[in-house]
């Protein structure tokens, strides 16, 4: 069958259709650099914004594969959805080229939170204009580790079919497989990026921590803010913003509203980064943590003030730490490591966190080679390390990584989408052969 591979990237989808025996016959990709790529990748470039296409000029096709930009509904980012101006409506664009070509099959990526998004509006909405335009629906939640990929990395996959799914299934997860990060990783490889001193001291330092924590009890499941400790503002029924606006407004002279903003952005710049919402309330989630933290300083805070200072020298960032290896050896040496703007994930060495549109201090870390993660063993992770050619800069190809599909996933999507249709055909026409 022929298909077209829209938000091209790195090419996931054109890599799954492929090796099923499907012909990539167009592609659009707005990246400059990646569409260079895909063109050494697969022999051809792909066209550039989807929005500056004429519908006519997409070839005929049988099978339509998009991965549109995830933004607009990822818990992470605006949350604009449909309304983002600058790739909301890049989903109306797919469904026009549905509308107009009339493919057999589509297949959809996405972040979960798309069918969440908006309390579940969103996706009703779309999901409502691709009945309309024609197409049985279904979609479901996948990641790599439910396939023995050591990658947990949470998608929503939407298959389309013009004449039916009454025998399509979604790939059965196999959860009986014990998953070992060290199956895609090289030992000590050379082009691997170091941890910088920083970064060793930093770990050192919570290591530290780790080591003074009392024996027989379990290290906090809720994430560890170090600037909680001894920390004395007011948070339960205010936000520090609203309560310290409220006082300034007594004691500044009427509708001096410059001195007054001033003066609320050095105190704001006094607390910590997370303390810093201009809103009147914080939510439930915010407080529960920083009462949790208030209240693990108060039991400890006899071993964490000697501590405490070494933390304080580090960014926000690294001033937190998530544990989530609670019942394992307390060695942070010995785990997988991220650090985000959340703080210092430390995990067990059995999957890697998502990869996501990385900055290169996101990549995760490799504790007991005291190093990141490389490119290649990231596109393991995407089961794309067959592809000859990556972005030359690291910056580059962890973004392009991140925003990738996983080809493993998608070929076992496509294969069941695909066979189970034609097993209706044929039974279809084998009992209208018997009439």
């Amino acid at each position: 069958m022929k298909f077209i591979d829209l938000y091209a990237g790195l090419g996931g989808f054109h890599v799954a259709l492929e090796q099923l025996g499907h012909e990539c016959v167009f592609a659009s990709e707005i990246d400059d650099d990646l569409r260079q790529l895909y063109k050494n990748n697969f022999g051809f470039e792909p066209r550039g914004d989807i929005r500056d296409i004429k519908l006519h000029e997409i070839p005929k096709h049988d099978i339509l594969c998009a991965g549109f930009p995830c933004q607009p509904f990822s818990k992470a980012g605006d949350q604009k959805g449909l309304n983002c101006p600058t790739s909301g409506n890049l989903f109306e664009y797919t469904l026009r080229i549905i509308k107009y070509h009339k493919p057999k099959y589509f297949i959809l990526e996405n972040v979960p939170n798309l069918t969440r998004h908006d309390n579940g509006k969103t996706w009703e909405l779309m999901e409502k204009k691709l009945q309309k335009a024609g197409y049985y629906i279904q979609h479901q939640r996948l990641s790599p580790h439910q396939f023995g990929i050591p990658q947990i990395r949470d998608r929503v996959f939407i298959v389309g079919s013009k004449i039916g799914l009454p025998n399509f299934s979604w790939p059965k997860p196999s959860n009986h497989k014990i998953l070992r990060i060290r199956s895609i990783l090289s030992k000590n490889p050379a082009s691997a990026k170091k941890l910088t001193k920083q970064t060793i001291q930093c770990l050192k330092v919570w290591q530290q921590f780790i080591d003074k924590f009392p024996k027989d009890e379990e290290l906090p499941s809720f994430p560890i803010w170090s600037m909680e400790f001894g920390a004395k503002y007011s948070y339960k029924d205010q936000t520090p913003y609203k309560l310290f606006k409220a006082k300034i407004k007594k004691l500044t002279v009427k509708d001096d509203r410059a001195k007054q903003k001033i003066q609320i952005k050095k105190y704001l710049a006094k607390l910590p980064s997370h303390a810093r919402d201009q809103k009147a309330k914080f939510p439930d989630w915010k407080i529960q943590f920083i009462n949790q933290n208030r209240g693990l300083y108060e039991k400890n805070k006899k071993w964490i003030d000697d501590w405490l200072p070494k933390i304080k020298i580090f960014p926000p960032s690294l001033q937190k730490l998530e544990w989530n290896c609670n019942g394992e050896d307390r060695n942070i040496w010995k785990y997988i490591i991220q650090i985000r703007a959340s703080g210092v994930r430390v995990k067990r060495p059995t999957t890697s966190p998502s990869l996501v549109a990385m900055t290169a201090t996101q990549v995760p870390i490799i504790a007991w080679e005291k190093r990141y993660m490389t490119v290649r063993e990231c596109a393991k992770l995407q089961s794309m390390d067959e592809l000859k050619y990556l972005p030359e800069a690291s910056t580059k190809a962890f973004k392009a990584l991140g925003n990738a599909v996983n080809v493993n996933i998608v070929d076992a999507i496509a294969k069941n989408l695909i066979d189970s249709n034609s097993n209706s055909n044929s039974n279809s026409n084998s009992n209208r052969m018997k009439r």
